[in-house]
């Protein structure tokens, strides 16, 4: 005989779960502001507001049947290596950013390319990637890569010729970043799509500097977009991350196995702060443009300036395209270069005014909102060979700046305390 006490505690649990599954739809056509504060899975039996932070390395199966056709198909969650609620939650609502049927989330960045290589290629095959990418990008796929027989060209970002010249019967994949790091060169993200698939290759796109608060590679024509979640879309400097969108396809059918079997997993804890820190997204980087924007502005009409690296600047040489690509505004990153008459002045003045600062940080990250202050050929990019510099435009001189969210006035007055004992 059924205990009515019983029936009336298993009876609210039907009601919720009912509940949660309507909740869980979401109506067709929210716009992505929306999308960044609403996608995720369903809440608990409890019914959170705010997602939950599941912190576990197994889930329990109700029966050994359940269990093996969940682990035969990848289906639900069996092991954390391979799925886990808040990780879901977060591949789910970056995919609905970036407009991609899927996305897969990874426990950095530069995890994130080497799951993309892993994925693709093989020995044998060849890539063509901006040689103004990321210094850790131009080792993977230059160094790492080429052990196992994967070749790389390394060409100009803004070149079309030279990207088109590059192609080879074995190309399989095209890489870019844009805007770069750190002298924030823009690329014909349309362009390069169609030299890509005229080649029968993949067109990947790093969105870390724009986010897709401001830039939608996929619409553009790209087949995939990469994210150092540790940026933008975390945007206080607090955790890791990284990840692919596209096609699912390509998201869940190449780099799911790979992922599961290599493991760079992200952790639950990351994905549940990326998660949120998603939620402002839209307004962080609507305001740190802006406050780029003043900066570069500030920079460019400086006497110890020679030049400012801003797309939303007029001065920029990719301008126009850039304000078609990046709904209008530049990003968060300005850099500039000092003044100075030889590689080794050059060094003891971007120096000098980093270190007089007193309220940027001096730090190699960026996409906080505590604005961060860089030397780039002695961080990001100190681990590349001179020649190596030089091609990518990476001067002794040279400064990046990731605008936060102080006051556009502090920022300045912090910049202008070294600037000013550079004698100009």
């Amino acid at each position: 005989m059924t205990d009515r006490h019983d029936d009336a505690a298993r009876a609210p649990a039907a009601d919720s779960e009912a509940a949660r599954i309507a909740r869980a739809r979401l109506p067709e056509g929210l716009r992505p502001e929306t999308l960044a504060v609403r996608t995720a899975l369903a809440p608990s039996q409890h019914g959170e507001n705010s997602e939950a932070l599941f912190l576990t390395t197994a889930f329990v199966q109700p029966d050994s049947e359940t269990s093996a056709r969940r682990f035969a198909n990848m289906e639900d969650f069996t092991y954390a290596r391979t799925s886990n609620p808040t990780v879901r939650s977060f591949e789910q609502r970056l995919a609905a950013m970036e407009g991609a049927e899927a996305a897969i989330a990874t426990s950095t960045g530069m995890s994130a390319i080497l799951l993309l290589g892993m994925g693709l290629l093989k020995a044998g095959d060849h890539v063509v990637c901006s040689r103004s990418v990321f210094g850790s990008t131009v080792g993977l796929f230059g160094k790492e890569f080429a052990k196992f027989g994967v070749t790389t060209s390394f060409v100009s970002q803004t070149d079309l010729a030279e990207w088109r010249a590059a192609i080879q019967p074995n190309t399989r994949l095209l890489f870019a970043e844009t805007p770069t790091n750190p002298l924030t060169e823009v690329c014909d993200i349309a362009a390069l799509a169609e030299i890509a698939h005229a080649a029968g290759a993949l067109l990947t796109v790093d969105n870390t500097f724009c986010s897709p608060a401001l830039q939608r590679p996929l619409a553009l024509g790209a087949d995939l977009v990469m994210h150092a979640g540790t940026k933008y879309l975390d945007g206080q400097g607090r955790v890791m991350s990284g990840a692919l969108c596209g096609a699912s396809k390509q998201i869940v059918d190449v780099f799911g196995p790979t992922l599961r079997t290599a493991g760079m997993t992200l952790a639950p804890f990351n994905a549940w702060v990326a998660l949120k820190g998603m939620e402002t997204l839209y307004l962080r980087m609507k305001a740190q443009s802006e406050a780029a924007l003043a900066v570069a502005r500030w920079l460019e009409a400086h006497p110890a300036v020679a030049r400012v690296y801003y797309p939303g600047l007029a001065s920029h040489p990719q301008h126009a395209l850039a304000m078609r690509q990046q709904s209008g505004l530049g990003g968060a990153v300005v850099s500039f270069d000092v003044k100075a008459d030889s590689p080794e002045a050059a060094r003891a003045a971007a120096f000098q005014v980093i270190d007089s600062t007193r309220v940027l940080s001096i730090a190699t990250n960026l996409g906080d909102t505590k604005t961060i202050i860089t030397h780039p050929a002695t961080s990001s990019h100190g681990r590349l060979t001179e020649a190596q510099r030089q091609a990518a435009g990476i001067g002794q001189g040279l400064i990046r700046v990731a605008v936060g969210l102080e006051h556009v006035d502090d920022i300045t007055d912090d910049l202008q305390r070294g600037l000013s004992q550079l004698g100009f």
